[in-house]
């Protein structure tokens, strides 16, 4: 999961690119970047670390261009620690490409070993968004060798693209002198919308929120295996470039990733969050009597909508006990179950008079790992709460999921392979209520007639796009494995520096 935009206007659109980066930064806090072009030349200035502290004044004054791209970064896919995978990529051939990517590709492996023995091309990083960029450049390459690049050689070369790469993924591309062009995966996992101001600039994002937040009318969703093209006089040119496209949207991004503000593939988020109380209300009614439960208290901040909706139903007040420290990072995304552990406490006090002697029910949007519950719990005990018990409004987690949400080792996961009972007993609540997986899908359902269906495998362990193999799971298991000896190595090297500072 990544947030991800492209802008095109006939002004400066460095700080409208920041704007809409703070506006997608719940998407990824790992790194940031942009790129601007100003005519054939490309500027970038990318790192490490949340967007206000990448982009000081001096980087946004070397970023001229009236048009450009911008990425926040949440790793999924190569190495979290390397700052040369953070995005845009580039590359200069043909005519120059810049690009920015949401989602996991799949077949990256694979695809690498081809571009080397085929396409000629050198792949430097273990990123999968540096192999996108290399297939796209050689697919506009082949198409456009010794004739003029026009809207129809660039849709050409996309449906070329979705024929050899598997797997999920939202794209922003900038073609130098060109335009700019966007296109989404066959299956419509990762979200991508566009919308245009008073004034004819355009902008393309993952979500609604950075473009109602800058001024731009969303216009509509990129449709899964569309391709759009904007040219640099602005005209907008559209393709369908997959022969059997089907929507199917991530469920976890209603469930968590998104924005409450946002509307994705025609569907209120926070609409799909009352929906989803509705039914765990449902749920609850008929594994407990409700009369048990004092208060409801949300677990900050993507269950607040389906605890009230819970709350109502029930009968029972709802209450904010859980303070959020807004300036600690979102625990789920932080890579390393040791930063996220040390985080909990920093992230969440709570607010002792709404526990003391009274049998509180916490809602959380989902329960994963199962670490930052636990601690949750017991900071609810510590308060004074009599009893505990915790309601998940998503379904468990029982599976990997391969197409860009950091949970992908089934060893992380607390459902797998565990009863609900052996959950509850590690979490230490009093009572465990989840979400029922196929009222969940109903109900997001109904608020998008014609949906095909939901990209829901770390649920239910389907994967839609019908190409993952147990021995993907264990490429991506050795390279988390990798990532996690890494990150203990730089914190060895970090502590190491300090005792020779301090000494």
């Amino acid at each position: 999961m990544c947030g991800i935009v492209g802008v095109l206007s006939k002004q400066p659109v460095n700080q409208l690119i920041y704007d809409a980066l703070l506006l997608l930064q719940h998407r990824g806090q790992d790194a940031a970047g942009i790129v601007t072009m100003q005519g054939h030349k490309c500027f970038m200035h990318k790192a490490r670390g949340m967007v206000r502290d990448v982009f000081r004044t001096r980087n946004m004054r070397a970023l001229p261009g009236t048009v450009g791209l911008g990425q926040v970064r949440y790793p999924t896919a190569g190495n979290a620690y390397n700052e040369e995978e953070a995005q845009p990529f580039y590359v200069n051939a043909p005519f120059g490409l810049v690009l920015v990517h949401n989602g996991n590709l799949t077949n990256a492996h694979a695809l690498k070993d081809e571009l080397f023995e085929n396409d000629r091309r050198h792949i430097n990083t273990e990123s999968d968004t540096e192999v996108l960029i290399n297939v796209l450049a050689h697919e506009i390459e082949r198409v456009a060798r010794d004739l003029p690049l026009t809207p129809d050689s660039i849709f050409e070369a996309v449906r070329a693209v979705q024929k050899r790469i598997k797997g999920s993924y939202a794209v922003i591309a900038l073609i130098a002198g060109h335009g700019l062009l966007a296109f989404r995966d066959p299956f419509g996992i990762r979200p991508l919308c566009f919308g245009q101001a008073d004034d004819g600039e355009f902008m393309v994002a993952s979500e609604s929120v950075a473009l109602e937040g800058t001024g731009h009318k969303l216009i509509r969703d990129v449709e899964p295996g569309e391709a759009l093209f904007i040219d640099t006089a602005g005209k907008v040119h559209t393709r369908q470039c997959n022969d059997s496209p089907s929507l199917n949207p991530c469920m976890f991004e209603f469930v968590y990733l998104a924005r409450p503000d946002s509307v994705m593939d025609g569907i209120s988020v926070y609409q799909a969050r009352l929906n989803m109380g509705e039914t765990l209300a449902q749920r609850l009614i008929s594994t407990m009597p409700p009369s048990d439960i004092d208060v409801v208290i949300p677990i900050p901040e993507s269950s607040r909508p389906s605890a009230m909706q819970l709350a109502h139903r029930i009968g029972k007040p709802y209450r904010e006990g859980f303070v959020k420290n807004r300036y600690v990072g979102r625990t789920f995304i932080m890579p390393g179950q040791g930063a996220r552990k040390k985080s909990v406490r920093q992230k969440l006090n709570a607010i002792g008079l709404e526990f003391k002697n009274r049998n509180v029910l916490l809602v959380d949007d989902s329960i994963v790992r199962g670490t930052t519950s636990k601690e949750i719990v017991q900071m609810a005990r510590e308060a004074g709460a009599r009893k505990v018990y915790l309601a998940s409004a998503a379904p468990p987690v029982r599976f990997p999921n391969v197409y860009g949400i950091d949970m992908p080792t089934s060893e992380e996961l607390i459902a797998h392979n565990r009863t609900i009972e052996e959950i509850r007993a590690y979490i230490g609540a009093d009572a465990l209520i989840y979400q029922d997986v196929d009222a969940m899908k109903r109900v997001v359902a109904a608020l998008r007639p014609g949906l095909n269906g939901f990209e829901a495998s770390c649920f239910d362990g389907k994967y839609v796009t019908g190409d993952v193999s147990v021995e993907d799971f264990a490429t991506i298991q050795a390279q988390r494995k990798s990532q996690g000896d890494e990150e203990e190595e730089s914190a060895r090297t970090r502590l190491a520096l300090q005792s020779r500072t301090e000494g």
